[in-house]
């Protein structure tokens, strides 16, 4: 942070006032600029904004970039480049791993050269959250929650011992311990400051995440969102984000939700109206009448979300429903009040009941609430909506349509078939679309306290009227925070949820990641020998497919309530309105209708349930952690003392399980690993060697060098033999030859995009020319020195006659310094065709990461240069 003798702004500095009227400290006044700009600024512009003034030093940050920014409205049409600081980095535990095992190996470099390893430290306040501890493996057990603890502790004790070490070697660096909650709740509930406090200096919070879902704390008003490992590192070493000065669309809400109606359906509706709409690389920030209509936790549902959109962020500036929230889940009345006071000062905050001028935006768009309608996403997408009346119908039609997102290709005579088998003892049939994963899971909807509490009235009703779960659906509850618990406890609803099967099973990430953890033999055999589109339904965010299970082809978004009813229906090719769920006490057919609650029903019981209490009591106690973690011994040293032989830490992911027959199950059985102990990749971010072997593992990745077909695999072309990917690249580098990689739009979607950058680089790809590319991914690649191309408007690798089995010569500058982001760069093949594309190296910084090799050898240079 710039100090105010170096900071040409300096003048901006004044005291902050609280309520009583005195001074509380200091911070920089934006309205002190004295420029009518600012008054139309976007919201989250304005953070920006404020960062940059705060931060002008005239190195790392200009008065130009300023300026820059001041001038949004021009600028945002022109590409413009701006360096952005965070006021902190929260880590999720899987991509944190491999940021703290990059921070330890520039700790043993530094002492190699002589300096002092101590030097390596965030320079800004990193949060890392243990959250992937749940596998899931348990179903329908009193003692699941335990159960998964053990088993995470015995697969992942190497893994957590380091995150230990690091938890005490690393300064200004907070690390919450396993079995506390996901990394986006607990950053929602507890780590967000809103507004920073530090040495009496008052600055708004803004956070940068390894975890594309950290867009979640947008709904508290925090602006926020997700980057790769490669970025964090970055930003955690004191090095600005440069950015592009992105448009922002306005969306504005009015009405109310329909009685019924759930947070879950908004989003999954604002999701398909934003991917329609078109913001990414975009801002998206809610505003309008509409926004006194919707809780805390139904604005983060939504912003969580925003990668399902393709949104940097979906932003709800701070009001009084911001302010209830905090003094809701804990924050001190004073801290709130001060809070208050500095966004008032500084115009970032809305009160709806005085006049203001509305802010400008790019482009607009907007919702009547009341226009929602209950619905789920699927099966491949999760921006693709379909109404609950319109499901059997969808359903059907996607048996019939080709292959594709919305399609199967099934032949007629085969859609209707029903296999039955015996399953324990019981008679048991699946079909297509039958349900065998019915999971309440993640983020985006396990810290809503009113889609949480419907579920477990669905639950309620649907147990007193005497429907149950098939013993062959594969049920489970994993909340975002132990929260959830005390209030589904304190309103008698989690004994209802468990009595049909929904059992705890741990806090943290589960199906929704691909933790959903085996189905039972009998039903996995049965799917496979007969050729089922099985189907999970799940209250996650992400559905593409083979990230759910292997073996469930359709994967649908719902809210927590309908997951309970699918269950219950346990099969998708159902029309509510028209067909029972199922067949209760009496014989008598349940509808949808009649175990529904209505909104007034579930809030009443929110409000007499969810107490401020449940917030202090949990948080209070989450950094001291659990017995298991308590009891990890670990070494004190400042440098970390590496295991050569380590399968999980390794000196430097794919997330998902390790199918048994791929290069990563080989690399680990020839370390004497058994395979029930492969755990995920994602558990195993920590070592290079599986990280790299599990680069294009998806099961269901298409590589049109094998016509079409699904898989891990590739043609090595001067052999002509068909070989896994690692395989293949490893044949290539031995040889001498570079690769590239042929792709189509929003290339690296996904998860583990930090890790597939890294994972490419290691194999020896040097470019991707693709048709776009996902935000994250593509910074990542830049970030690991791979040259991301993307082909012209209306070209791609059919229109040009690509086949991929030609050789490639990319025509680059000769010196990095003639080279400019954006460019054209042209592209030839042994073919004898040439086509040019756009070099994606967006800014004038991201060329130096590409000068160097990469961001951390940039970082580290100048670490080095600077000790000197």
């Amino acid at each position: 942070m710039a100090t105010s003798s170096s900071n040409p702004f300096g003048f901006a500095l004044k005291g902050l006032r609280g309520r009583d009227g005195g001074n509380c400290g200091s911070y920089y006044s934006i309205p002190d600029l004295s420029d009518q700009r600012i008054d139309t600024l976007p919201y989250t512009i304005r953070v920006l904004l404020e960062s940059a003034v705060r931060n002008c030093d005239e190195f790392q940050i200009t008065k130009e970039d300023v300026e820059k920014i001041m001038s949004w409205e021009k600028t945002s049409l022109e590409q413009v480049e701006i360096p952005f600081k965070p006021s902190r980095v929260i880590l999720q535990d899987f991509t944190g791993v491999p940021v703290l095992v990059d921070l330890a190996s520039m700790r043993d470099a530094m002492s190699e050269l002589g300096g002092n390893p101590d030097k390596i430290n965030p320079m800004v306040p990193a949060d890392l959250v243990i959250d992937h501890s749940v596998t899931a493996n348990v179903v329908r057990s009193e003692n699941a929650i335990q159960a998964n603890m053990e088993l995470e502790f015995e697969r992942n004790r190497e893994r957590f011992a380091f995150l230990k070490w690091g938890s005490s070697a690393f300064h200004n660096m907070l690390i919450i311990p396993p079995g506390s909650g996901i990394v986006h709740q607990v950053n929602l509930e507890y780590l967000a400051r809103v507004v920073f406090n530090r040495d009496s200096l008052f600055y708004p919070d803004s956070v940068l995440g390894t975890d594309s879902h950290t867009t979640m704390i947008n709904g508290l008003g925090v602006v926020g969102w997700g980057v790769g490992g490669i970025d964090a590192e970055a930003a955690m070493l004191g090095q600005p984000m440069s950015m592009v000065l992105p448009g922002v669309v306005g969306f504005k809400l009015h009405g109310t939700l329909r009685n019924g109606v759930t947070a879950t359906d908004l989003v999954l509706t604002v999701t398909q109206m934003l991917r329609k709409h078109g913001v990414v690389g975009k801002f998206v920030e809610f505003y309008g009448r509409g926004m006194k209509e919707l809780a805390l936790a139904d604005r983060a549902t939504i912003a969580n979300m925003a990668p399902e959109y393709g949104a940097t962020v979906g932003f709800f500036p701070v009001d009084h429903i911001t302010l209830e929230y905090l003094k809701m889940t804990g924050r001190e009345d004073e801290t709130v009040s001060t809070i208050e006071a500095y966004l008032r000062a500084n115009k970032m905050f809305v009160d709806y009941n005085e006049p203001k001028i509305e802010p400008t935006y790019s482009s607009y768009i907007e919702l009547d609430l009341g226009d929602v309608e209950p619905c789920i996403s699927g099966p491949k997408r999760p921006h693709d909506r379909v109404t609950l009346k319109e499901m059997k119908a969808d359903w059907h039609a996607c048996l019939e349509n080709k292959i594709g997102f919305k399609g199967y290709g099934v032949l007629k005579d085969l859609q209707d078939r029903v296999v039955k088998f015996n399953f324990h003892g019981q008679t048991a049939e699946l079909k297509h679309g039958t349900v065998v994963i019915a999971a309440i899971t993640s983020c985006t909807n396990t810290s809503n306290p009113t889609v949480m509490i419907a579920s477990g009235l669905v639950a309620k009703k649907a147990h007193e009227l005497g429907l149950e779960v098939k013993p062959w659906i594969k049920t489970s509850l994993a909340p975002g925070s132990g929260v959830v618990t005390k209030y589904l406890l304190r309103s008698g609803l989690l004994k209802y949820l468990s009595d049909l099967g929904f059992n705890l099973v741990g806090y943290g990430c589960t199906t929704c990641i691909g933790n959903s953890g085996d189905l039972d033999q009998i039903v996995a055999d049965a799917i496979t020998e007969n050729d089922i589109i099985a189907a999970a339904v799940l209250s996650g965010n992400r559905n593409f497919e083979g990230r759910i299970h292997p073996l469930t082809q359709a994967n649908y978004l719902a809210s927590p309530p309908l997951v309970v009813v699918y269950a219950l229906a346990g099969t998708v090719d159902i029309n509510f309105e028209e067909e029972p769920i199922g067949t209760g006490k009496g014989n008598r057919p349940i509808f949808l209708r009649d175990i529904w609650p209505s909104t007034d029903e579930v809030s009443e019981i929110v409000h007499s349930n969810v107490l401020v209490d449940m917030f202090k009591s949990t948080y209070e106690a989450i950094t001291k952690g659990n017995p298991m973690w308590n009891q990890l011994v670990v070494p004190t040293a400042d440098v970390y003392s590496w295991d050569p032989n380590s399968t999980y830490i390794h000196h430097i992911s794919p997330a998902g399980s390790i199918h048994k027959d791929s290069p990563a199950a080989k690399y680990l059985v020839g370390h004497s690993v058994k395979p029930g102990d492969f755990n995920s990749y994602g558990s195993r971010r920590g070592n290079y060697e599986v990280m790299m072997r599990g680069t294009f593992g998806n099961i269901r990745i298409v590589n049109k060098l094998l016509d079409g077909e699904p898989g891990p695999k590739t043609i090595h072309i001067p052999t002509r033999e068909k070989l896994y990917v690692y395989d293949a690249a490893m044949r290539y580098k031995t040889n001498g030859q570079d690769t590239i990689v042929l792709a189509g739009s929003e290339y690296g979607t996904g998860s583990s995009r930090d890790w597939d950058a890294k994972g490419t680089m290691l194999l020896g790809i040097k470019a991707v020319i693709a048709k776009s590319f996902e935000r994250i991914h593509r910074s990542n690649l830049v970030g690991m020195g791979v040259i991301p191309l993307c082909f012209k408007s209306g070209e791609d690798m059919d229109s040009i006659g690509l086949t991929g089995q030609e050789q490639y010569t990319i025509h680059l500058p000769s010196s990095v310094h003639e080279m400019q982001p954006g460019q054209d760069i042209v592209v030839t093949t042994s073919t004898r065709k040439s086509f040019t594309c756009t070099l994606r190296f967006d800014t004038e910084v991201e060329l130096s990461y590409f000068d160097h090799a990469g961001i951390l050898q940039y970082v580290m240079r100048k670490l080095i240069n600077s000790a000197r």
